[in-house]
């Protein structure tokens, strides 16, 4: 099966997060807009200058030059903050500061540096038209217009924008939820002692930041060893508190890979099994009762490859937003990379205005650490030779 048809059934089968909360707008950033929100009136909703100057009518000035100024009586001054009810006096003008209200019926702010900074009267030394340095209502935010979408990602604009329309709380997605199963017999948790033949479980670390980072709700983590009864019961848990279930470790057909046998036990039905990419070909994506459960391989860099491959589309279904999406694009190779691959391959890279380069030596999939140097995924089909200059697709890592 190729990786677009697998990431299509195990999309399909992710039934979308309903619930919804309410939270404080400092606390929505990363999180999805439940609804669509309307502005009310204008942003701002008055007239604002632009500059430290002088408010004017435009055809008062029409004529203003260097050598034959024009001279206007003021009759107030205006700061960023005050009310004003004036209105357009003929032949007169009103200090503003930048910020500062527009009265009605003066169109146009004349510098301060145009003028001799008078103060009971101002000569302006420069003509001007309608509109001239004002920041005009609704300028930001016009009248009933859509602010934030429903199943979009609140950013900081997001947030001022939000913040512009007068509203502390957002009505957002509640986070999915995600349970990460580590199995293994030879894993140990960072902060123990290795016993002989442990390794640290590294896997769940890279996972769980990962999902942390984009405000997902990690609802459970265990790490349970090569015990299909332990693993089962570990699985139960995980399905009844998370819309997606992850385990990492024995998804192949060694005599410890318990996966498969704890999936049909559980009753779960598998989507795909083998897929046509190295790292990570024994992945299995199953579903029960609307919930996903990927099982991936318990070699660091492939479980990270295929996490990234498949749960974020998945996420994409459950949150309705497509934000969660890893961009795709071309770019030309720049190292050499001489191996002919039997079957479709992910190279980890780094992508750069618009070339791809191969800092890692080794492509291992047991080998993680040389791909901090990296931010893509190289997309090389099956049985295809790339050289320096060839175009490539290149997949950015989500986490990065």
């Amino acid at each position: 099966m190729e990786i677009e048809e697998a990431i299509k059934l195990i999309t399909d089968a992710a039934a979308p997060v309903t619930e919804t909360m309410t939270v404080p707008l400092l606390d929505a950033y990363g999180r999805i807009a439940a609804e669509d929100m309307i502005s009310e009136g204008p942003v701002p909703a008055f007239d604002r200058s632009a500059m430290d100057g002088y408010a004017v009518h435009s055809q008062d000035v029409a004529r203003a030059t260097k050598d034959d100024p024009v001279r206007l009586k003021v009759i107030a001054e205006i700061s960023a903050g005050d009310r004003t009810d004036l209105r357009y006096t003929p032949g007169s003008a009103v200090r503003v500061m930048t910020g500062a209200m527009i009265p009605e019926g003066y169109d146009a702010v004349i510098k301060q540096e145009d003028t001799d900074y008078g103060e009971d009267e101002v000569k302006i030394y420069a003509s001007s038209v309608k509109q001239r340095n004002v920041c005009l209502a609704g300028e930001e935010i016009a009248p009933d217009s859509c602010v934030i979408k429903a199943g979009q990602r609140i950013g900081r604009v997001e947030t001022g924008l939000i913040a512009a329309l007068g509203k502390d709380e957002v009505c957002v997605r509640r986070p999915a939820r995600i349970a990460l199963i580590s199995t293994g017999s030879e894993l140990a948790e960072a902060g123990q002692s290795l016993r002989p033949g442990q390794i640290y479980n590294t896997i769940r670390y890279i996972l769980g930041t990962s999902l942390r980072q984009q405000r997902l709700e990690v609802c459970l983590e265990a790490t349970c060893p090569d015990d299909a009864r332990l693993i089962e019961d570990r699985l139960g848990d995980a399905l009844k508190a998370a819309d997606v279930v992850i385990t990492t470790g024995g998804v192949s057909v060694g005599k410890k890979d318990l996966i498969p046998a704890v999936l049909d036990s559980v009753g779960a039905k598998k989507l795909f099994t083998r897929v046509n990419i190295q790292p990570g070909t024994p992945t299995i994506g199953s579903a029960l009762d609307g919930k996903v459960i990927l099982s991936l391989s318990g070699n660091p860099y492939a479980a990270m490859a295929n996490f990234d491959l498949y749960f974020w589309p998945v996420i994409s279904k459950l949150m309705g937003s497509d934000s969660y999406l890893p961009s795709e694009s071309m770019a030309v190779l720049s190292d050499r990379y001489d191996k002919v691959n039997r079957m479709r391959r992910l190279v980890r890279a780094y992508t750069k205005d618009g070339k791809v380069y191969l800092p890692a030596a080794e492509h291992m999939s047991s080998v993680f650490g040389n791909t901090s140097s990296c931010n893509c995924y190289i997309d090389i089909p099956a049985g295809q030779a790339v050289s320096p200059g060839d175009e490539v697709r290149v997949i950015r890592m989500y986490s990065k």
